[in-house]
């Protein structure tokens, strides 16, 4: 298992829980950005620049995720194409995203967008809570313990 990180978006406070556990549990997380982001040193922790322009770390991301590789996004069109290649998706806030719950998170999405481009104000997510630091830890920890027994 190697994690991806679409770091464009991904808030600090959840990178620093990554590099934590990525050093903690050896496992290569692969940080991709179209910006420079800055990465402890570590062997575990890579980090990938990509070109400026929509979805092009998505993209990347795609490409060369594998099965049962660990995507941290909150993008849900990201979301579901890693599903459809077998690998797993969790949102910074904490929400695993399935092949049960993805679709019916694509339609509020295309809804929300919809309800924008018709010039509703529908205001931006909330601020990151400790609850969702919380909840994003405790789900990363369960992947990584699940990883690791099966691996054993």
């Amino acid at each position: 298992m190697k994690i991806w990180v679409d770091a464009d978006a991904c808030p600090v406070v959840i990178k620093e829980i990554l590099f934590k556990a990525a050093d903690r549990a050896k496992i290569t997380t692969t940080l991709v950005a179209n910006h420079h982001v800055r990465i402890p040193p570590s062997s575990f922790i890579k980090f990938m620049q990509v070109s400026s322009g929509f979805d092009i770390a998505d993209d990347e991301i795609v490409k060369r995720v594998a099965e049962n590789d660990l995507v941290i996004t909150s993008d849900i069109a990201l979301a579901d194409e890693v599903i459809t290649k077998k690998g797993r998706a969790l949102s910074p806030r904490g929400e695993l995203y399935t092949k049960e719950n993805i679709k019916s998170r694509l339609n509020i999405r295309d809804f929300m967008d919809t309800m924008r481009s018709s010039g509703v104000q529908t205001g931006g997510p909330s601020a990151l809570s400790q609850t969702d630091r919380q909840n994003f830890a405790n789900h990363l920890d369960r992947i990584i313990t699940q990883y690791k027994q099966a691996k054993e």
